[in-house]
């Protein structure tokens, strides 16, 4: 299995070196495929008012970007509701204003006043700026048409992160026939070379009553409009102003209230303080510090109904982790990846830490972390250090490599004091974005370093408008053990090809088409333990809703014994095979209504039982004000005896109310049967200033059908950002 991922890395390697590539310098030409599409960045004359009225000289001298091009649901013309967007910048900061033509009656779709808004759920603009030219990384800002914004930082190509917040500024206004936005952002928010002239850009607009994205530069409809290889040129008249040290302190207070009522802890009262600090040595590099930090404001996990046999991944939302997260959190497969940041200070309080990463020169980068956890009752104190290193190759890939070590502190067994991993990747993106790839092989190590301490694995896919083709492998020795990152099982090899074909007649049905997805597992003798395969067909739909119909496949011989419902006080022995699948059916519909929901459907064999469920989501705007969610899920599972028949629902109404962009209040309740728990979770959030919040959180945990609380907590934090 190993040689299939060697062999797919040498044909990797060799594909990217076929492809043409430019090495990137500030004076040489665009070599993205729109390499035509320069806009030219004038200096100011006179100051600029953010107030959403375009009323400055400034603005009628700067040049306009128009003529934006369809990328969705086609990709062939121009845009039905055209866009204009004009550029310019002083010492301090770059300006943008964009005009979104809208003559269609009806309402502008504007889901909340939220910063960071789910992008298909508004009207919106986005912008993606290139500033290190390496198509790979970057920025993006947008707003929807309440005005709501949206920050981010970009890495692989076109991923957004949006739980990355800088200070900017912006101003919406509205009028019959178009919607106005200005921006200011400030150089010193953003990464990007001193004293360069020129970054890679894009802009996109998504406008729901047309059902139409579009985007200024050219995309095809395969790659979404954030693609950096698809991008257009900006060139600043003059080069930008040399980055100066700088240095934001971010103090914050928090107090709190909490009872654990089934430990019987009685009432207990904190109150303590922390900060974040951030030193940008560069325009390109900077130090994060915290100390102290408190997560109490972040977003609840969304539940799901577990009928898995192993560990569930829920993605991190810290803010502190987020920056550059993908030189830490990048390295290996969703599957097995030697570093997840959710290992650390979600069982221990974190004491401190501190975050280095950015750019040296055009093409490496570097992360270091080190972060130490606090000594519990149930766990010693221990020391957490991520170290990596990428450097590009070619037009658009790129070589890493990582080191984690895990370190106990005062820990008595000295036959476990570490846990280690080294590895290395190499991630393929050919210049057009038509081939990805990746292959990766880390170690690691700890007491007695038996064997099978390694975990490879080796992807390569193809995608076209009409045929897209993937091949995965990967192979996890027995032995091998990252306790820093998520490994979902070890001692198995992975094959898996997919293939998708799709018809594009561009009417009513904008696409339809086969999916072909085969999931093998065997064990390090290669005798197959597992097989998951899928056979589904898809209809998308003008207005961009979604249908699927299809078939699921499985064969499982159990390694351990195995509660399909985790609730039982029985098992499915260690070494029983089964043959199950069943149909499954979903639909997702358009986003531009105010009611919308999505829905998916299954009836199968199961182990040797039956399973059903049903679940989705239905949601209804109030816009921009209120936005309600609940999601769904009904799980019927029927085991033969001495199994009883177990049916748990999970339900989950969000209240998600936005009084202003600046004040905003969500309650969130999941009923999750198959823990026998109703969560609580109210969040109150004001900011004050720019990054500067007051937070009131508020949670509990019942018993169903007593309504006992389990435990209950409530949280003050109080931030200010001094920059």
């Amino acid at each position: 299995m190993k040689v299939l991922g060697l062999l797919l890395f040498v044909f990797a390697g060799l594909l990217a070196e076929a492809a043409p590539f430019k090495k990137w310098k500030n004076d040489t030409i665009n070599d993205t495929y729109n390499k035509d599409f320069v806009y030219h960045v004038k200096k100011t004359q006179g100051s600029i008012q953010i107030d959403g009225v375009l009323d400055e000289p400034d603005w009628t001298a700067a040049q306009k970007a128009d003529g934006f091009f369809r990328v969705l649901p086609i990709d062939t013309g121009l845009a039905l509701q055209q866009s204009e967007v004009m550029m310019t910048y002083d010492e301090k900061a770059l300006y943008l204003a964009f005009v979104f033509h809208d003559t269609i009656p009806g309402k502008r779709v504007m889901e909340s006043f939220r910063r960071d808004f789910a992008f298909g759920n508004n009207d919106n603009f986005l912008a993606f700026f290139d500033t290190f030219l390496d198509q790979t990384n970057g920025f993006s800002f947008g707003i929807s048409a309440s005005g709501a914004k949206w920050d981010g930082t970009m890495s692989d190509g076109s991923k957004v992160n949006l739980d990355w917040d800088c200070k900017w500024e912006s101003e919406t206004t509205h009028s019959d026939d178009r919607w106005v936005s200005e921006m200011r952002i400030p150089f010193k928010s953003i990464r990007y070379p001193s004293a360069g002239q020129r970054w890679n850009v894009n802009f996109s607009r998504l406008d729901l009553k047309t059902n139409e994205k579009s985007s200024w530069a050219p995309v095809p409809r395969q790659f979404p409009t954030a693609s950096l290889a698809y991008t257009g040129m900006m060139r600043f008249a003059e080069p930008l102003p040399k980055s100066k040290m700088l240095f934001s302190l971010i103090p914050y207070v928090f107090g709190g209230f909490a009872n654990d009522y089934e430990a019987g802890t009685g009432a207990e009262y904190t109150k303590d303080f922390g900060f974040d600090a951030k030193v940008g040595f560069s325009s390109s590099m900077n130090l994060d510090l915290t100390y102290n930090p408190d997560f109490a404001q972040v977003e609840v996990d969304q539940q799901v109904t577990n009928i898995d046999r192993f560990e569930l991944f829920f993605p991190e939302k810290r803010q502190f982790f987020l920056e550059n997260s993908d030189l830490f959190s990048g390295f290996g497969d969703n599957m097995a990846t030697p570093f997840f940041s959710r290992r650390i200070g979600l069982d221990a309080p974190v004491l401190g830490g501190a975050r280095l990463s950015g750019k040296l020169g055009n093409d490496w980068r570097i992360g270091f972390m080190n972060m130490t956890t606090q000594e519990t009752s149930q766990h010693l104190a221990r020391n957490f250090t991520v170290a990596s290193v990428q450097k590009k190759v070619f037009a658009r890939s790129n070589f890493g490599a990582i080191f984690v070590n895990k370190e106990y502190l005062a820990q008595p067994d000295t036959t476990n004091l570490f846990n280690r991993v080294a590895g290395f990747d190499y991630n393929l993106a050919s210049k057009n974005n038509v081939w990805n790839g990746k292959f990766f092989y880390h170690r690691s190590f700890q007491h007695g370093n038996p064997d099978k301490q390694f975990a490879q694995g080796a992807g390569l896919a193809y995608n076209t408008k009409n045929l897209q083709l993937e091949l995965m492998q990967r192979s996890i020795g027995e032995n091998y053990k990252a306790e820093t990152g998520y490994i979902q099982r070890t001692g198995y090899n992975y094959l898996s090809p997919e293939l998708v074909y799709l018809f594009l007649p561009n009417k009513r049905v904008v696409s339809h088409g086969a999916y072909l997805d085969f999931k093998y597992y065997f064990d390090p003798e290669f005798h197959k333990t597992e097989h998951e395969n899928t056979f589904s067909y898809q209809f998308e739909f003008k207005d961009r809703s979604k249908f699927i119909l299809g078939y699921q496949d499985w064969f499982v011989k159990l390694l351990n014994d195995f509660d399909p419902t985790h609730i039982s006080d029985q098992v499915l022995p260690a070494g029983s095979e089964y043959n199950y699948g069943g149909v499954f059916t979903s639909y997702e519909s358009s986003a531009s209504r105010l009611f919308k929901w999505n829905a998916e459907v299954a009836k199968a064999t199961f182990f040797n039982g039956n399973i059903q469920y049903v679940q989705g989501q239905l949601g209804y705007r109030y816009q921009p004000y209120i936005n309600f969610a609940l999601n769904f899920n009904y799980t019927d599972i029927h085991l033969p005896m001495p199994f009883e028949r177990t049916q748990f629902w999970l339900l989950g109404p969000k209240l998600d109310v936005t009084f202003t962009d600046k004040i905003f209040w969500t309650t969130f309740v999941q009923y999750n049967e198959q823990i026998d728990n109703m969560n609580i979770n109210m969040r109150f959030q004001w900011r004050y200033q720019p990054v500067s919040d007051i937070y009131v959180v508020y949670t509990d945990n019942y018993i169903p059908g007593s309504w006992n609380s389990r435990n209950r907590a409530l949280v003050l934090k109080v931030t200010y950002w001094l920059n």
